[in-house]
């Protein structure tokens, strides 16, 4: 009797564990209104062990009703202005009419915490563990613009509709509640799902759900569709039907994404082996149809494919196709069957669809470069980029980040991640990662594990523990530093050989540990390039010695065939009987790093100031397309003005931190050569030291830096107005404080200096913040005050009202010197800030200053600056402008135009042409920064 209780209660409790809740949902598209009214019911099981006195639900389509929700706020961390600048009608929202018992009580409930894509019901009696308690609600739901998402009603009257319908948050030991944040797939428990949908006749609808039957009325239409065991009800309702339907010898695949006009029987031929492969390698697919969109693949795209336009076509036909449809394919066919939680387990699916991909490369194109036949055009052969194989652009988009060091663990949030991670990074470094597994282990172990793990759990609840445990258990080797290591933190790998020693017919080899992982490394014996000897390191804590056979090895190389992830393999080679590590290699060009050999680039480069004219010349540098910790630049060039030579150096090494808030110290010497006037030419030279800190969330834009230098400078003599001091020497300390995002900026700083003739000091401040009602205001501020000034009677070292003199030369000032004409209108917004020349213009006392704008109209902008100016023997004046700004691009292209001051109504004047100020931005990084922010 005590043995059938205990069965009773196992089976009870079995139950509850994979019992599921079902859906039901009548829908109604009014297309005038763009809006679906619903009648839904939910059945809904208590599966915890505990009773539940509320039940959460997920309602994500009302994400998009306000510009406060979690999704408006990535938004704006991406820097993505579409949705805080969108109209209301473009946004979409929810409308909750009621919700219901089953006998038709009204169930009380809220949106807790003002959380606008959240429901929580409110019970009046628990429900128990194992009961089930059934919902009904009513709703409207205004369709959302597909430009925020690619979700939503687009410009041709569609409807792709995800996350449309509201559903039950997952239980899992506790309530699972997540936000929409546009991350991809939205974390429930499966489901079994009925949906009818009553439709106007002109649309066509669309769903990887199994179709049961479609009735056609006068002036609309119903469709039925059906599922069981299902995470996701993606609809499309579309004006023409624009998706295949091709039948493979399993399945049915629904398709859009686009072909590049490859012929029919080639990509039936291709769908066939992309769904034989993945049931080969993983298992079969429980549901009758695989449901692939275009919008999916945008969304999750292979890069470097989807920059390309359209008539470049580098691929074999079908090639590009074929990678599309494999990736958006296999995404699709492990997210709808491995239940791990897509936020913060996500990495698991990652790493098996990327490996699945690298495979699939490797087994129907091994020879695929990943520039595919530019690799062949002359000139682009020549660089190390056309040598690498499709497959190595993984490790390669992984290292970007690594060698940045904002690389993150694979077991962070899928919210926390940086974007580039989220979208690039750490899928890839998950993919590689199985591929480094694979040449520790070997292959078949790996292969085996990742078909059992598939087989186990598909359609069941599973944790990424579960997929260690089965990759665990096909291993003979330890591999514990998979989960702990290379999962599980963010430690990055960086060998060295540090010695090797002749020890008989052995050699001794030391290696050493430059990092933090412990993770193995492998360790090849060479011989005219080719490899003759090949083991595995572990456990290399700090140094650890080894003894390998001497035979036949010239050289000794760790992971010379780059399959561990290791983040600087340029240490990686020791001569044994050759003079060199490696030989040195000069390359036209900056290139991809080839880790075989010592490079060094040179390219032509160009500058342009107005004493100088064009200045060219040939740059000689070191640093490949990844960063490096040690950089130099030389930069000879020759004026064609000046008819003299310019030009610049610099060495920089950077000591990084990992996983701390001082994340880089940086230190090192420029020195630059350039005209400050017509026949006069400037040298500077500067010894600095840096320390970088930034927040330990790496979604924070919020930076610190700490700049200590000496700026040495010597200039010509000018004839005509001799300098009291062409030659000075100033000490610097500069500390600046910035968090810059979209809707709310600020950044400060205190700078100080020291010269033999003055000291100064000066704190400044900026503000910008972007309303819920797009009015934005800008708000700047700036004090600096001398502690001694022996130079007084020369306004060279002195604060400026409106354009600093620029005597460290740090600005892109195009004609410093000049008074007067087109290049003395170009400002930058430093100390005073002021727009308009006013008297006095230099403050050789102290200065004080306010500067502010606001919005008129999109770009158009008022702006006014305010002022207290002290000079020594004099009071204190007060000066003030005011004007028109027209920020284009804003600090990088704006234009100024001024209205009143000091002066009057200034618009009036006859030279009013030449009091227009304007910023633009031509240095090839700054603009570079303005594309890449949203993504680091």
């Amino acid at each position: 009797m005590r043995y059938l209780q205990f069965f009773l209660i196992l089976f009870f409790f079995s139950g509850c564990i994979f019992a599921q809740n079902s859906i039901s949902v009548n829908a109604r598209l009014i297309d005038s209104t763009r809006t679906l009214e619903v009648d839904q019911k939910i059945r809904f099981i208590n599966t915890e062990n505990r009773e539940l006195v509320s039940i959460y639900l997920n309602d994500w389509n009302n994400a998009f009703s306000t510009k406060s929700s979690d999704l408006a706020k990535r938004f704006a961390e991406d820097y993505s202005r579409r949705f805080h600048f969108a109209k209301l009608e473009e946004r979409g929202h929810t409308r909750i009419h009621s919700i219901q018992d089953s006998l038709n009580g009204e169930y009380e409930w809220d949106r807790p915490g003002e959380v606008p894509d959240l429901i929580r019901i409110r019970l009046e009696k628990p429900l128990p563990a194992g009961d089930s308690i059934e919902l009904k609600l009513n709703y409207s739901l205004r369709i959302p613009d597909d430009k925020f998402t690619r979700f939503g009603k687009d410009q041709q009257g569609n409807y792709k509709l995800r996350y449309w319908y509201i559903v039950p948050a997952p239980l899992d030991n506790g309530w699972k509640l997540y936000s929409h944040k546009d991350l991809g797939l939205q974390y429930v428990k499966p489901y079994n799902i009925d949906i009818s949908l009553d439709i106007p006749t002109q649309f066509y609808a669309a769903s990887g759900l199994d179709l049961i039957k479609t009735t056609t009325n006068l002036n609309s239409k119903k469709i039925t569709f059906k599922g069981t065991d299902r995470i996701d009800g993606t609809m499309y309702l579309t004006k023409s039907y624009i998706f295949e339907s091709i039948k493979t010898d399993s399945k049915q695949v629904i398709t859009n994404i686009e072909d590049e006009d490859i012929q029919l029987d080639l990509k039936n031929a291709l769908l066939e082996r992309v769904v034989g492969f993945l049931q080969e390698r993983l298992g079969d697919y429980p549901h009758k149809n695989l449901f692939v969109t275009q919008e999916d693949y945008l969304k999750n795209p292979i890069y470097g494919l989807n920059q390309l336009p359209s008539f470049i076509r580098p691929f074999p036909d079908g090639f590009q196709y074929d990678i599309k449809l494999f990736k958006t394919l296999s995404d699709y066919y492990l997210h709808n069957t491995i239940m791990v939680n897509p936020r913060t387990e996500k990495w698991v699916t990652d790493a098996i669809m990327i490996s699945l991909m690298m495979d699939y490369v490797d087994t129907y194109y091994p020879n695929m470069k990943l520039v595919g036949k530019l690799g062949d055009v002359i000139g682009l052969k020549w660089f190390h980029a056309a040598d690498l194989k499709f497959n190595d652009q993984y490790q390669f988009l992984y290292m970007n980040m690594a060698r940045m060091n904002l690389d993150q663990p694979l077991i962070t949030s899928q919210d926390s991640l940086v974007k580039f991670n989220e979208n690039i990074a750490n899928a890839y470094k998950a993919g590689i990662g199985i591929k480094y597994l694979e040449d520790f282990i070997g292959q078949e172990p790996v292969k085996r594990s990742i078909s059992e793990f598939y087989s186990e759990y598909k359609l069941k609840p599973v944790t990424d523990e579960d997929f260690i445990a089965s990759l665990k258990q096909n291993s003979e080797k330890n591999i514990d530093w998979f989960f702990e290591d290379y999962v599980g933190t963010s430690s990055k790998i960086d060998y060295k050989i540090s010695h090797v020693k002749a020890e008989g017919d052995s050699l001794k080899v030391t290696i050493k540990n430059r990092l933090s992982g412990k993770m193995p490394i492998s360790l090849y014996g060479l011989n005219e390039g080719n490899v003759t000897y090949k083991t595995w390191v572990e456990q290399v804590k700090d140094t650890k010695s080894i003894y390998i056979p001497k035979q036949d090895i010239q050289r000794l190389a760790l992971n010379y065939e780059s399959k561990v992830p290791e983040v600087n393999q340029r240490n990686n080679y020791k001569a044994v009987t050759k003079f060199l590590n490696k030989p040195i290699q000069f390359r036209l060009l900056q290139d991809v790093e080839d880790p075989k050999y010592h490079q060094i680039f040179f390219m032509p480069e160009f500058e342009y100031n107005l004493y100088d004219g064009i200045s060219i010349g040939p740059k000689l540098y070191n640093k490949t397309i990844l960063s490096k910790t040690f950089n130099f630049a030389i930069s000879p060039k020759y004026g064609f003005n000046s008819e003299t030579f310019v030009g610049s150096a610099s060495f920089v090494n950077t000591h990084q931190f990992e996983n701390k808030e001082l994340y880089a110290i940086s230190y090192g010497m420029a020195g630059t050569r350039f005209s400050y006037g017509y026949d006069l030419f400037y040298e500077k030279f500067t010894p600095f030291l840096t320390f970088n800190f930034r927040n330990a969330y790496l979604r924070s834009n919020e930076r610190q830096r700490l700049l200590i230098r000496n700026v040495n400078v010597k200039r010509d003599q000018n004839p005509d107005s001799p300098l009291l001091q062409p030659d000075y020497n100033v000490f610097n300390i500069n500390y600046r404080y910035s968090n810059p995002n979209f809707i709310k900026y600020f950044s400060g700083g205190i700078d100080y200096q020291l010269s033999d003739k003055f000291s100064k000091i000066s704190f400044s401040a900026e503000y910008r913040k972007l309303f819920k009602n797009n009015r934005q205001i800008n708000l700047r501020f700036f004090s600096g005050a001398f502690i001694y000034n022996d130079v007084s009677t020369n306004d060279y070292f002195s604060f400026a009202l409106d354009r600093p003199t620029d005597y460290l030369f740090d600005y892109n000032y195009y004609g410093r010197s000049q008074g007067s004409g087109l290049f003395s209108q170009q400002i930058i917004v430093a100390e005073g800030g002021f727009k308009s020349q006013l008297q006095p213009e230099f403050a050789n006392d102290w200065l004080m200053s306010l500067n502010g704008s606001t919005n008129i109209w999109n770009w158009i902008y008022a702006y006014g600056d305010v002022g207290l100016v002290k000079n020594k023997g004099s009071n204190a004046e007060l000066l003030y402008d005011s004007g028109i700004r027209v920020s284009l691009v804003q600090d990088y292209f704006e234009l100024f135009f001024p209205v009143y001051s000091n002066l009057g109504w200034e618009i009036d004047e006859p030279d009013y042409d030449q009091r227009i100020r304007f910023i633009v931005a031509l240095d090839i990084n700054t603009l570079i920064r303005l594309f890449t922010r949203r993504w680091y």
